[in-house]
């Protein structure tokens, strides 16, 4: 009984999990069996176009790469992460990839929304930036600049024990955070690191194979899975569910197992113990993007993308929102604010996972592309993220979404 339940469990860990139910819940919203959201496709076609749009504005010639955090580092056309690696000096292959692993980790875990007024001032540049790009930038400067290495002589590194002890005051100064410059849910993101160092030391035989513990040791791990030098994108979200699980907070669990970013919905009926849950794995799956391109780096082929979802946030989700794919069935719950484990908005993110793949069909259509040659990973970042911000904008002077989810900095 114990092996099934904790079978049914990390079931739920996995992409397959995530899109199969996210379908469902799709199924049961155009069958009008939702609480809070109905479904429109005929107004697919103009959020279809709008991803068109803004895809080609970025990407003239239509090469766009994946949506991951490195897309973040690249500010006015300089790729500041490039740069730095470019003049390190790496042993080999190996020895990068576990330090982009690194920084890979501790940004993206730091990439909640920050907020609409944060703003962080950029000494190269001298730009205040605000939101993803401006954690971005943030992390990457504390990652440069050694606050989570353990040895001055080499700052490219996130030592277990440095982020086990990390002040909530070195993550507030180097946020540039001030009375006048709040960012949410900073204390969430400490107590994140502080859980990842944590777990990084117990789990040595994990993360520890090659160096000392380190969220960078999760690349040896992976690596060693790899079958005649492929690594299937799925297993590295796998790897990230199971190896790094436990530092969600306070979240659901089954036979012992934290679930991560999963949630409740009564609507979703199953014949076993994981009847009524909703896995979205939105950070997760974020970071999963961005560990494949350190992999290819270090000479491993990244097989089935496409096998992974599309990504349960504000952004994507504001755009079927916006575009009246997705309407509320009480107009005022656009001026509530909702917790993130709400009804409505478990309904809205699993929503914008089965209608990401819906509007992916429709833009390779449009292009004459096929998953291989246009995988969701490049029309996330083409794409659905920047038409659901270019919308926010046109929408809401501040470009809030269109809903207001209580963010704790953890799951957005």
């Amino acid at each position: 009984m114990a092996e099934a339940l904790e079978r049914q469990a990390r079931s739920l860990l996995t992409a397959q999990a995530v899109r199969a139910r996210a379908g469902r819940m799709l199924e049961i919203g155009l069958a009008g069996g939702l609480s809070h959201l109905t479904i429109d496709l005929d107004r697919m076609d103009g959020a279809a176009e709008a991803v068109l749009a803004v895809t080609r504005q970025a990407y003239p010639t239509l090469e766009i790469p994946f949506h991951a955090r490195w897309r973040h580092f690249v500010i006015g056309g300089v790729d500041r992460w490039t740069d730095l690696a470019k003049v390190a000096s790496w042993p080999d292959r190996a020895a990068r990839a576990r330090a982009e692993f690194d920084l890979a980790i501790v940004s993206v875990l730091l990439d909640a929304g920050a907020g609409a007024a944060w703003r962080y001032r950029d000494g190269a540049s001298g730009e205040s930036i605000g939101r993803s790009e401006g954690l971005a930038i943030a992390s990457l400067d504390m990652f440069a600049g050694g606050l989570f290495s353990g040895d001055a002589r080499t700052p490219f590194r996130a030592d277990a024990d440095v982020l086990a002890k990390l002040p909530l005051a070195s993550l507030t100064s180097a946020f540039q955070v001030s009375e006048a410059n709040q960012l949410l849910g900073l204390e969430g993101r400490t107590d994140l690191l502080q859980r990842l160092g944590r777990l990084v030391a117990e789990r040595a035989a994990v993360f520890g194979l090659r160096d000392t513990p380190r969220p960078g040791g999760l690349f040896d791990h992976i690596a060693a899975q790899a079958n005649g030098g492929a690594v299937a994108a799925p297993a590295i979200l796998s790897a990230v569910l199971n190896q790094l699980g436990p530092i969600w907070p306070s979240r659901l669990e089954l036979a012992g197992i934290p679930l991560g970013d999963c949630w409740r919905h009564p609507a979703l009926k199953t014949d076993d113990a994981t009847a009524g849950l909703v896995p979205l794995h939105k950070l997760s799956q974020w970071l999963s993007y961005s560990l494949i391109e350190p992999l290819q780096r270090a000479g491993l082929e990244v097989t089935d993308i496409d096998g992974l979802t599309g990504l349960a946030e504000y952004r994507n989700g504001g755009l079927f929102v916006d575009h009246e794919v997705l309407r509320l069935r009480d107009p005022a719950d656009a001026e509530r604010a909702h917790a993130v484990d709400s009804l409505l908005v478990v309904e809205w993110r699993a929503l914008t996972v089965a209608l990401l793949d819906l509007l992916a069909e429709r833009v390779r259509a449009k292009l004459g592309r096929t998953p291989e040659t246009l995988p969701l990973a490049s029309i996330l970042e083409g794409g659905t993220w920047a038409a659901g911000r270019a919308i926010a904008f046109a929408r809401r002077p501040d470009g809030s979404p269109p809903l207001k989810v209580i963010s704790d900095g953890t799951v957005f």
